[in-house]
């Protein structure tokens, strides 16, 4: 009884709760000093929960004020690192202080980067300054003007329109990946503009009384024209969902990101590198080809064992057994800790056809997730999902993605540093998995010439990934180019190679994604001959010293080892690959 008077004395009085309008910027400052005594782990926490709250507030990427907080909030970190006396840390301590130092930077590289993107197709979006404003509106609980809300969605309908006339002079001096950037970054923003009424609608009936009419129009243009931008300028049909187009992100973003991951290197080092191994593998596949009575002929060889699949339903015990077969080759060798129970919790679950479209081999962890046919594909599909999952292939691949592969790794960083994974490097985590396809191949697991061509087509295949990506990258090759190459080169099935080109450039993968396992595994193979080979450490030593220190840059996980002296804002110098 007493909430029902206070209800009815507040709306007598005509009092209403003040309203406190919120800062249209969002403030950060770094956390004072804490101990660090036993290393930085309470900064990079604290770091990442920060970093967490902020990237859940400003959900729209490419927002100009997502971009100014961001900006301010890692300026404010590297004030507050370099305040720090570096040389009084502990060496694990002044490694995390490289870490985060490290990340931070590249963080604000990669701000720049998203900047200029937004700045370069920003002639093609006249409607997105508008639509950021209405969205930070709405984040931030402002009391809708409807009226002139409905005044702006007519004026942006309008503007569209006009801008859709105005494409066609647009062509030959717009690049395809520009316009195909303006054509996802119009989609971002009709989804964002939809969260954004929908807020709204049927909450306020003024709202939608102004609003419903204009929304409705301004949401069927933007439709429109992203169906433009990619047919008219990116040279996409409407109903072609095979071409990939990707956006390249030139040679120096790329430089960055190889400073970022201690890559001592330049692009086209990296490339002979690759031919290196590249020949390597030429070698090796010779010699499987002629042991199968198929000569020089390797590809002949190669296609033989693509017809050596299971037939439909026993792809999964296939997977079981080889997984198996990894642990007790592993075990009987006493290579590296395996836990029982990362033996008795790892799962399996099978891969739709759409997300074989984007990843036609298998994916792994906790749950290895296995690619094989289902009965609605198309024949065709069928055929080149079984072949490129054939038993030999996968034998290859199974331990990559669990034991000792991703699984474990996965499992360890829980347990051991698990705040080293805000410092996340697929060299780390795909260098470790293929190091291990490395190691298997010296200590004798393959057994027939069809096992050795197994392991054989994916180590090509990771040459061939340091290739096509900074090729692309570098934007000497476009994604169709790099779609032959893995066929022609490699022996890929067209489908696969296209949803491997397809993962690598539209599936929002890092640039250096694709290059780091080969790359990654070289320094692990580099550092195990450093230390294992010298005999300064055991082989179960080394791999299970390396998964406690977590997913860092390799050369950081050298320093560890080695007890290396670092330094303040430490620079790669470890030429892992010898001179080239």
């Amino acid at each position: 009884m007493r909430r029902v008077l206070l209800f009815v004395v507040l709306t007598v009085s005509g009092q209403t709760p003040p309203h406190v309008p919120r800062a249209k910027e969002i403030v950060y400052t770094a956390p004072a000093a804490v101990d660090t005594e036993t290393g930085l782990r309470a900064y990079i926490e604290r770091y990442q929960t920060d970093l967490g709250a902020l990237d859940r507030y400003y959900r729209v990427e490419e927002a100009p004020q997502r971009i100014k907080a961001l900006r301010t909030f890692h300026n404010a970190w590297l004030q507050r690192l370099a305040a720090m006396r570096f040389h009084e840390l502990p060496q694990d301590a002044q490694v995390d202080h490289i870490l985060l130092n490290n990340k931070i930077r590249l963080e604000l590289r990669r701000i720049a980067q998203t900047e200029a993107r937004l700045n370069e197709a920003l002639p093609l979006l006249p409607f997105a300054d508008a639509i950021f404003a209405l969205n930070d509106d709405r984040v931030r609980v402002e009391p809708p003007d409807s009226a002139k809300i409905a005044a702006t969605l007519f004026r942006l309908e309008k503007e569209i329109q006009g801008a859709r006339k105005e494409l066609a002079s647009r062509k030959g001096t717009t690049k395809g990946a520009t316009a195909n950037r303006a054509a996802r970054l119009t989609r971002e923003l009709q989804a964002t503009l939809k969260e954004w009424n929908t807020f709204y609608t049927g909450y306020d009936p003024n709202f939608s009384w102004w609003t419903a009419e204009p929304y409705g129009k301004l949401n069927k243009a933007m439709e429109a024209y992203a169906d433009d931008l990619r047919e008219k300028l990116a040279g996409v049909a409407k109903t072609d969902n095979d071409t990939i187009v990707g956006d390249p992100i030139g040679d120096a973003a790329l430089r960055d990101e190889l400073r970022y991951e201690f890559v001592p290197y330049t692009p086209e080092e990296l490339v002979k590198i690759a031919e290196r191994e590249f020949a390597w593998c030429d070698r090796e596949m010779l010699k499987a080809s002629r042991e199968l009575g198929f000569g020089d002929d390797w590809k002949k060889a190669l296609e033989q064992v693509k017809t050596l699949y299971v037939p439909p339903g026993q792809q999964p015990t296939l997977v079981r057994d080889q997984v198996f077969e990894a642990i007790a080759f592993l075990e009987k060798r006493d290579l590296v800790t395996i836990p029982q129970y990362t033996k008795d919790i790892w799962r399996m679950r099978m891969m739709t056809p759409a997300e074989q479209r984007v990843n036609p081999f298998f994916l792994g962890g906790e749950q290895i997730i296995v690619s094989f046919p289902t009965a609605e594909m198309p024949h065709e599909a069928k055929m080149m999902s079984m072949r490129g999952n054939n038993i030999h292939f996968s034998r290859a691949t199974v331990h990559h993605e669990v034991i000792p592969g991703h699984h474990l790794q996965m499992y360890m960083t829980q347990r051991y540093r698990p705040y080293r994974r805000a410092f996340y490097t697929p060299f780390w985590m795909e260098g470790w998995a293929l190091y291990w396809e490395m190691r298997l191949w010296d200590l004798g697991f393959p057994q027939t010439p069809e096992n050795r061509i197994g392991m054989l087509f994916w180590r090509m295949h990771r040459c061939a990934r340091i290739l096509f990506s900074l090729n692309f990258h570098l934007e000497k090759w476009t994604a169709q180019q790099c779609v032959d190459f893995l066929v022609e080169r490699v022996g890929h099935e067209r489908e696969n190679a296209a949803a491997e080109v397809r993962r690598s450039f539209e599936a929002n993968y890092p640039p250096l994604y694709q290059a780091a396992y080969m790359l990654g595994g070289l320094q692990f193979r580099a550092l195990h001959g450093e230390l294992v080979g010298a005999g300064k450490m055991t082989e179960r030593q080394f791999h299970d010293t390396i998964l406690q220190n977590g997913s860092i840059p390799v050369e950081l996980v050298r320093a560890t080892l080695t007890k290396q002296p670092v330094q303040a804002g430490h620079t790669s110098n470890w030429k892992f690959y010898g001179p080239l």
